[in-house]
């Protein structure tokens, strides 16, 4: 891991913490408006740190599939289903969207 990664992780773990923290200091009663605002902010986060770790994870695999299809162009389907498998990722940071 070379360290624009992990200065960019860092980036993101900071952000994530400074929210968690503002969130916390706010002292506001748990009616039913704050509950739901807590629940959709829960389930933004779910759905954009999924679509985060899709795109990381399809980069790489996008590159092996075209060297892969490159090579022998009669693994044309095997490298079309390894592109295609992170995106269930994303399916499941829906699935908490729509549940929250």
């Amino acid at each position: 891991m070379n360290n624009k990664n992990k200065m960019s992780g860092l980036s993101l773990l900071l952000a994530l913490s400074s929210v968690v923290m503002i969130a916390s200091g706010v002292q506001a009663e748990a009616n039913e408006q704050t509950v739901e605002a807590y629940a959709n902010i829960g389930a933004g986060i779910a759905l954009g740190l999924a679509g985060i770790g899709t795109g990381l994870s399809q980069g790489p695999i996008g590159a092996a599939a075209v060297g892969m299809i490159a090579e022998d162009s009669s693994k044309f389907v095997n490298g079309l289903i390894f592109t295609a498998l992170p995106e269930t990722i994303v399916l499941f940071g829906f699935l908490a969207l729509f549940l929250l």
